[in-house]
């Protein structure tokens, strides 16, 4: 378990310090960044232009300017890749957002469904001791409600080494630990199905024509799940 010492709390202050030198589109570029890295490191600007809804004219700039507070290392007709820097503070962006996500679902009992959009205001939030209070009072969890790891104060994550469902074989037993597609609609299509994080899942057949898998989990005896949520659903194998 974390402690809050003295030192703990001037590490986050400076990190902090580093963030408030920039602006909230420059916090979701970061992000993005992170986010649609390869095992490389590198970014399609493609992609990042897609994901972010922005042209790639405007994308291109966003690069530069980033470059130049040593975030990112750019050159023309390469991929971008951020620095040790620009991890690290993503790597804070990303904390604040689940920690929030995790106040929101274990202290205000909002659904998991419903706290995205919500985390996405919050975690732009220039303030060290609100994070670090709503750390400990959720006792400094380690995963978010997604399932999806919690940076650490310094911004490093730590990441779970998991199968997704449609990897998985006939007979086996797995418990279902993350999701990769958090939307709300896919949430929601989970809560109709009663599946949560904690599920344990019984594979039961699976369709040659279209991967689609027959389970057994809970109270059910026996549910199909297409292979595209079987695509989304990370678990963890019994014994692990």
């Amino acid at each position: 378990m974390l402690a809050l010492t003295s030192a703990g709390n001037n590490n986050t202050s400076s990190n902090l310090q580093c963030l408030m030198a920039n602006s909230l589109t420059e916090e979701n570029y970061l992000k993005a960044l992170f986010n649609t890295a390869n095992k490389a490191g590198e970014v399609n600007v493609a992609e990042l232009s897609k994901t972010l809804e922005i042209k790639m004219p405007t994308v291109t700039s966003m690069m530069k300017k980033l470059a130049d507070k040593k975030l990112v290392h750019y050159e023309s007709y390469k991929p971008p890749r951020l620095t040790e820097k620009g991890k690290r503070e993503a790597g804070l962006i990303i904390r604040k957002h689940r920690l929030t996500e995790m106040f929101l679902v274990d202290k205000m009992k909002l659904g998991w469904e419903d706290v995205h959009d919500i985390a996405e205001q919050i975690e732009h939030i220039q303030s060290p001791v609100f994070f670090q209070k709503m750390d400990e009072l959720l006792d400094f969890p380690k995963l978010d409600p997604h399932g999806s790891p919690i940076p650490d104060r310094n911004g490093k994550i730590v990441w779970k080494d998991y199968n997704k469902l449609s990897d998985c074989h006939v007979g086996e037993t797995v418990k279902l630990a993350a999701v990769i597609n958090s939307s709300s609609d896919f949430l929601k299509f989970l809560n109709t199905r009663e599946m949560r994080l904690g599920t344990r899942i019984r594979i039961k057949s699976i369709e040659p024509f279209d991967k689609s898998m027959a389970v057994g989990y809970g109270k059910k005896r026996t549910a199909t799940l297409s292979n595209i949520a079987c695509e989304r659903l990370l678990v963890e194998k019994e014994g692990k």
